[in-house]
């Protein structure tokens, strides 16, 4: 939830989406506090990665919080979640959940390593994918320790593959009338 997900939505803002960033009561976004540099006690990282993007606090371990988001979801084009899969259909959040009151809805799912196999349940962190793929084995000096890259291309990439799956989903869904469940998943991205 820091930046595959996050960037494939400030894109599809960026082009003129509305966007509604769900986030925690009272905390919200961990993001918010990384810093400095602020912008008052914003943190720029926040600022630029959910620009173009209205925010709400709900409270999805609540079921009123629950019904909220299946509310908005009904009205919306696209879901975007950021979670180890399972976790959300468990809050009744998941894809078939959503698809039930919202047979239209381009469901898009970004996970660490996919939605099934041995790494599944397993967060999904830049740094960690990225050695994981084999990524940080071909920077740094021949011969030498894995690097990591000085950017987190993992997620950046993954939230490119996003914002494209989900342009091609709302493309197919104008043709077909049909909603989807798209997988997006850091590993693969940088396999």
């Amino acid at each position: 939830r820091v930046l595959a997900g996050p960037f494939a939505t400030m894109n599809l803002g960026d082009l003129g989406a509305e966007v509604i960033k769900v986030e925690r009561p009272g905390a919200g976004d961990d993001t918010r506090t990384w810093g400095p540099p602020f912008v008052g006690t914003e943190s720029t990282y926040f600022l630029s990665v959910n620009r173009n993007k209205k925010s709400i606090a709900v409270n999805i371990k609540d079921p009123r919080g629950v019904k909220i988001v299946k509310e908005l979801a009904a009205v919306c084009d696209v879901f975007v979640e950021n979670y180890v899969p399972g976790k959300l259909s468990a809050m009744g959040l998941g894809y078939e959940d959503i698809d039930k009151i919202a047979p239209h809805i381009i469901y898009c799912s970004i996970t660490g390593y996919g939605q099934t196999g041995p790494l599944s349940q397993r967060a999904g962190y830049d740094a960690v994918a990225s050695a994981v793929s084999g990524l940080m084995h071909i920077t740094g000096p021949e011969d030498g320790d894995p690097v990591r890259p000085g950017v987190a291309m993992t997620d950046l990439a993954t939230g490119l593959y996003a914002y494209g799956a989900i342009m091609a989903g709302l493309i197919q869904r104008y043709k077909t009338g049909k909603g989807l469940f798209i997988d997006c998943n850091l590993l693969s991205s940088q396999v």
